[in-house]
C-alpha cells in the first residue's frame, strides 16, 4: 500500500510506515500519516487537522473517503478558503498550489502524448486525391500550381512534389477511363434496352455542347442514369450536329442494337434536324413501333416555357408585387412595420414573404402566393407609411390569384422530377393529362382573362401532348394499378366522341410492342443447303403416320389436337395481365419491384415493362428543372480540351456512385426518400 512521503514519526511506537515504494496519490498532498499504535494508522487533514482511518490491523481502508472530505468541500478548513479539490487539473511544478482565490491546485502528473502512428508517404495517391477533389467540386486544373496550395501541401507533409497541371489531368483522365470501363462492364450486363436524352449547354465561346445521358434498368430492377458523353457541337443549328452527337455516342458504348427512345428539348432542335434524328434511329432500330418512340420532347421545359408565358401575360402586374415584397423586405425598418400592420388587421396567413430569383421560376411562384395571401396588408401599408407609393390594386390582386392556380398546376406536375430518386416512366401520364384537360376547359371560360391567358397555354401544352401521349400511355399500363383503365378514363374527357378512336390506338400500339418482343425471344432459325439453294431447318419431326411396322401411328391424332388449340387462341402474357384485377394504389408503391416479383409469371411483358418504365421524359438534373435560363458553360471550361471537359462532367457524375451504389429509382431504404408516390 501507499506511504505518504510526509511521514511522522511516533516516538512511542517502534512501528514505521511501510516504506516500500514513494507514494503517487495526490491525496498525500493535503493529508499526513499518524501511526496511533502498532495496529492503527490514522491519515490527518493539514487544514482542519481531522483525522481518518488509514490501516486499522490487517485492513486498509484506502483513500477514496479522504479524496471525498477534499474534493466535496467537506473539510470546514477548505470550504471557508472557498477551495475545491479539483482532481486532474494541478501544477507541473509543485505538490499542489493554492489559486488567489484560495482554490486548491493539486499538482498534474504528466503523462505520456500519444503519437501518430508512423505512415509512408504516397505521392501517387496524394496525387489521385487531389485529382479526385478538382472533378468533385469543380475546381480548376491549374489549383495546384497556385502558391498557397502548394504551402498548404507542404504543411501537411514536406515531401509533397509540387504537380504541374499537366499531372494533375493526366490523373483525371485515368480517374475517367477506370470509371468508363465499369459503367461499360454496367451497361453490357443489362437485359434490356438503353433510353438516351440530349440536353445543350451553351457557352459564350459560341461552342456548344451535348451532354448525352443514359437510362435503364439493371440486373437488379433499379433505374439507372448516368452522363455517357459530352460532345462539342460547333454548328448546333445544323440538321445533322444532333444525328453525329448521338451515333458518337450509340458507338463509344457499343449500344446501337439497344436504343430504345431518345428525348431531347424541342427548343434545341427544328423539324428538320428532328426528322433525320427519326430517320437515324429507326435504321439503328427499326423494329420499335417504326420509330414512334424515339422522339419525345422534354417535360421540364415544357412546364417551365409554359409558367413564364403564364408570367408575362400579367407582367405589369407581377412587377408591382415584385417591387411591393422588395419595398417591404430591404428595410428592416419597414418589416416590422409590416409585421405588426398584419397582426393588427389579424390576417391569418403564415407565409412569409420572400424575394424571387429571376433564373427559378418556382421562386416566383412562391412570391405571388405569399404576397397574395398577405394583400390586406398590402393595400393597407400605404396608410401607415407614406413612402409606400405602388399598392396593387384589388383588380390586380385578383390576376395574381388566378395565375397562382395555373402556376400552381405547374409547380407541382414540375416538382416530382426534383426528388432524390427520378421517378418511372408511368408517374407522369396523370400529371400531364391533368394539365391538358385543365387548360383545354378554361380556354373556353367565359371568364375572359382565364380564357386569354390558357387558351396560348393550351396550344402550346396540346403540342406536347400529342408528342408524348403514346409514350406516356404505354407506360401507364405497364402499371398494374392502372393499365388500360386509366387511359378508358381519361381520354373520353380530352377527346369527347372521338375517344374510343384513341383507346384503340393505344391498345392496338402496346400490342404490336408486345409482339415485338415476342419476335425478338423467338430463337433465330437456323439454315441448311440443299443442292444450290438454303432452307429453314426446325426441329419438328416429319412423321408419315406409320409405324415401322407399317401400322398406323398417332401422327393424325396430333394433327387433330394441334387444330383444337389453335382454334382456342392461347392467351398471351399481355391479356392475361390487361384481364387480371388491378391492385391497390397505396401510396409507396414500387412497379419495378413488382415486375421483379413477377417477371417469371410474365417473362416476356417483364422485359418490356423494364424498358417502358425507364424511358426519361426530363433532359435536364433535378437541380435544373425550374430554371429559366439555358445552361451555360463557363468560360474555363469552354477553353479545355473537349476530352477534358467530358472526362470532368462525366468522371463527376460517375464517382457519386462509387462507394454506395444507390441508382434512381431504387427501392432501398433511403433516409428522407418516398418511392413513386402518385395515385
Amino acid at each position: 500500500m501507499d506511504v505518504p512521503t510526509n511521514q511522522v514519526e511516533n516516538s512511542n511506537s517502534g512501528v514505521q510506515p511501510n516504506k516500500r515504494r514513494r507514494k503517487k496519490s495526490i491525496v498525500w498532498d493535503h493529508f499526513t500519516i499518524v501511526t496511533v499504535n502498532a495496529d492503527c494508522i490514522r491519515a490527518c487533514c493539514n487544514q482542519c487537522k481531522k483525522s481518518f482511518a488509514y490501516i486499522s490491523g490487517s485492513k486498509l481502508a484506502g483513500t477514496s473517503h479522504l479524496k471525498r472530505h477534499i474534493s466535496l468541500g467537506i473539510c470546514p478548513v477548505s470550504r471557508c478558503n472557498q477551495g475545491k479539490f479539483q482532481l486532474g487539473i494541478y501544477n507541473h511544478d509543485t505538490k499542489s498550489d493554492v489559486s488567489g482565490n484560495g482554490t486548491i491546485q493539486p499538482r498534474k502528473r504528466l503523462r505520456a502524448t500519444p503519437r501518430p502512428a508512423s505512415f509512408s508517404f504516397d505521392q501517387d495517391l496524394c496525387s489521385r486525391e487531389i485529382a479526385k477533389m478538382i472533378i468533385q467540386h469543380e475546381y480548376p486544373l491549374h489549383m495546384v500550381e497556385h502558391s498557397g496550395f502548394i504551402d498548404f501541401a507542404r504543411c501537411l507533409h514536406p515531401h509533397f512534389i509540387t504537380m504541374s497541371t499537366n499531372t494533375v489531368q493526366e490523373h483525371i483522365l485515368g480517374i475517367y477511363f477506370r470509371e468508363k470501363q465499369n459503367l461499360l462492364n454496367l451497361v453490357a450486363g443489362i437485359p434490356g434496352r438503353v433510353s438516351l436524352t440530349l440536353d445543350l449547354w451553351t457557352s459564350d465561346l459560341r461552342v456548344s455542347y451535348g451532354l448525352l445521358t443514359g437510362h435503364f434498368i439493371g440486373c437488379d430492377w433499379k433505374l439507372y442514369r448516368r452522363i455517357f458523353n459530352v460532345v462539342t457541337l460547333p454548328s448546333p443549328d445544323s440538321e445533322t450536329a444532333f444525328d453525329q452527337a448521338v451515333a458518337a455516342s450509340l458507338n463509344a458504348w457499343s449500344s446501337e442494337s439497344k436504343l430504345f427512345t431518345l428525348t431531347l428539348d424541342q427548343s434545341h432542335a427544328n423539324e428538320n434536324a428532328k426528322r433525320n434524328l427519326r430517320g437515324l434511329l429507326s435504321i439503328k432500330n427499326s423494329r420499335i413501333l417504326n420509330g414512334q418512340l424515339l422522339i419525345n420532347s422534354c417535360y421540364a421545359c415544357t412546364l417551365t416555357r409554359l409558367a413564364q408565358d403564364a408570367l408575362g401575360f400579367v407582367r405589369e402586374t407581377v412587377e408591382k408585387v415584385r417591387d411591393s415584397v422588395k419595398y417591404v423586405k430591404t428595410s428592416e425598418a419597414r418589416e416590422e412595420r409590416f409585421i405588426k400592420l398584419k397582426q393588427q388587421l389579424q390576417v391569418p396567413s403564415t407565409k412569409n414573404l420572400i424575394v424571387d430569383d429571376l433564373t427559378k421560376w418556382n421562386t416566383t411562384y412562391h412570391m405571388l402566393m405569399a404576397a397574395s395571401e398577405l394583400k390586406e396588408v398590402f393595400s393597407c401599408l400605404d396608410t401607415s407609411d407614406p413612402d409606400y407609393e405602388r399598392p396593387p390594386s384589388m383588380d390586380e390582386w385578383r390576376q395574381v390569384e388566378t395565375l397562382c392556380v395555373y402556376l400552381k398546376l405547374f409547380y407541382e406536375a414540375a416538382n416530382i422530377l426534383t426528388g432524390p430518386l427520378y421517378p418511372t416512366t408511368n408517374t407522369f401520364f396523370h400529371e400531364v393529362w391533368k394539365i391538358q384537360l385543365e387548360l383545354m376547359h378554361d380556354a373556353s371560360s367565359p371568364d375572359l382573362f382565364v380564357s386569354s391567358l390558357t387558351k396560348p397555354l393550351h396550344e402550346k401544352f396540346t403540342r406536347y401532348w400529342e408528342d408524348c401521349k403514346l409514350v406516356l400511355a404505354v407506360a401507364v399500363v405497364m402499371d398494374p394499378r392502372l393499365k388500360m383503365k386509366l387511359v378508358e378514363f381519361s381520354f373520353p374527357r380530352i377527346y369527347g366522341e372521338d375517344a374510343d378512336n384513341w383507346i384503340k390506338i393505344i391498345d392496338e400500339d402496346v400490342h404490336e410492342l408486345y409482339l415485338e418482343y415476342v419476335v425478338q425471344c423467338l430463337p433465330p432459325p437456323t439454315f441448311i443447303e440443299e443442292g444450290n439453294e438454303a432452307v429453314v431447318k426446325t426441329d419438328i419431326p416429319q412423321d408419315d403416320g406409320l409405324l415401322p411396322n407399317g401400322d398406323i401411328g398417332f401422327s393424325d391424332f396430333d394433327i387433330y389436337i394441334s387444330d383444337i388449340m389453335n382454334g382456342q387462341q392461347m392467351k398471351s402474357e399481355l391479356d392475361q395481365y390487361l384481364e387480371e384485377s388491378l391492385l391497390p394504389r397505396v401510396q409507396d408503391f414500387d412497379v419495378l419491384g413488382w415486375w421483379r416479383v413477377n417477371r417469371s409469371k410474365y417473362p416476356t411483358l417483364s422485359k418490356m415493362a423494364s424498358d417502358v418504365l425507364s424511358i426519361p421524359v426530363s433532359t435536364v438534373p433535378a437541380d435544373s428543372v425550374f430554371d429559366t435560363r439555358t445552361r451555360k458553360m463557363d468560360s474555363y471550361r469552354s477553353s479545355l480540351k473537349p476530352s477534358v471537359l467530358e472526362a470532368l462532367i462525366c468522371a463527376k457524375d460517375w464517382l457519386q456512385y462509387e462507394h454506395s451504389e444507390i441508382p434512381f429509382g431504387t427501392t432501398e431504404e433511403v433516409p428522407g426518400t418516398i418511392v413513386n408516390t402518385q395515385f
